[in-house]
């Protein structure tokens, strides 16, 4: 067997892991959900961040293998595989890293406020690349620690609804179910589903509008697939509950700022105002030039942003 090949065997059948309830399934469900992502083209490199995709798998693979009373909670195995020599994180600069007084996390929230990514060796990485070599490692965490020889397969299409609701929902309808969840006292299901939702929200609005600027018009195409606009929520999240495409719009990241701010908003008829609170130097990135302009909307009129939604911001945000 091949040297490398043996040394990660060797720690995937090393695992640390709580010994409660027959050992905690966590870190191999993950791992085999990394795998699950890496084999459909969502992760193509050795930096693993916090997808939807890869969340949407890690549920799906927790539901087929674990039959004990273990609570899925996908935060816990990303932040506690750090402890294995093969996952390192990558920490955001401005994170508030306050660990529990068993020095764990509490929420994914806190996850996602605290952890760029995790990044795992690009020796291992290379080795996930062979189908053969990956099949054999998903092979062996199964065996070890479900006694089980099944092929994982997971469901993209999930992910696929999930940007078809964002578009074509009621709001009412997410609103209801995150109410219920609510309800039923599943705090961290109800995390996940935010997160979840609204990760491919800003997919999904700057794909609708082609990736451009609704304001300035601004869009920029690279080779790394990177996104130079945002996907602006016209009333927040945190008030709305709402991330259907009725209430998003693509904008640049300072036009995003100043809409947040209040120092721009768009009216009913779609035309841009200033606030006239604020003055500004001669500039060619001066606010003002977009004073009375129609922004740009997408193809499809049923994916503009709606007007109560505008007439809110106008009301509430806007500096006047």
């Amino acid at each position: 067997m091949n040297k490398s090949i043996e040394k990660y065997t060797c720690f995937l059948k090393k695992l640390r892991r709580a010994s409660v309830g027959g050992g905690a399934p966590h870190k191999p469900v993950l791992l085999l959900a990394v795998f699950s992502c890496i084999r459909n083209g969502q992760i193509s490199s050795n930096r693993i961040y916090i997808s939807p995709e890869l969340i949407v798998s890690y549920r799906e693979i927790w539901n087929k293998l674990v039959n004990t009373n273990h609570s899925p909670k996908f935060y816990l195995p990303f932040f506690h595989l750090r402890t294995e020599p093969f996952w390192k994180l990558i920490y955001k600069s401005d994170a508030d890293f306050n660990l529990t007084s068993s020095h764990s996390i509490n929420s994914i929230t806190f996850l996602v406020n605290t952890v760029e990514c995790a990044e795992i060796d690009e020796e291992f990485f290379e080795l996930l690349k062979n189908e053969e070599v990956r099949d054999y490692f998903e092979n062996e965490i199964l065996l070890y620690y479900f006694n089980q020889t099944c092929k994982i397969i997971t469901d993209s299409s999930i992910i696929i609804d999930i940007g078809n609701e964002i578009l074509n929902e009621e709001k009412v309808s997410y609103q209801s179910r995150i109410e219920k969840l609510e309800q039923d006292n599943n705090l961290e299901q109800v995390r996940e589903e935010i997160i979840i939702r609204g990760s491919i929200f800003k997919r999904e609005v700057p794909r609708i509008y082609e990736y451009r600027c609704a304001i300035s018009g601004m869009s920029v195409s690279n080779s790394f697939n990177y996104q130079m606009v945002d996907a602006c929520h016209i009333i927040p999240f945190a008030l709305s509950k709402d991330d259907t495409i009725g209430n998003g719009i693509s904008l640049c990241p300072n036009l995003h700022r100043a809409f947040d701010r209040g120092l721009l908003t768009i009216n009913p008829n779609y035309m841009v105002q200033i606030s006239t609170r604020i003055s500004e130097e001669d500039s060619p990135y001066s606010l003002l030039q977009f004073n009375g302009l129609k922004i740009q909307l997408p193809e499809n009129d049923q994916y503009c942003p709606l007007v109560e939604n505008l007439a809110w911001h106008n009301k509430n945000k806007w500096l006047g």
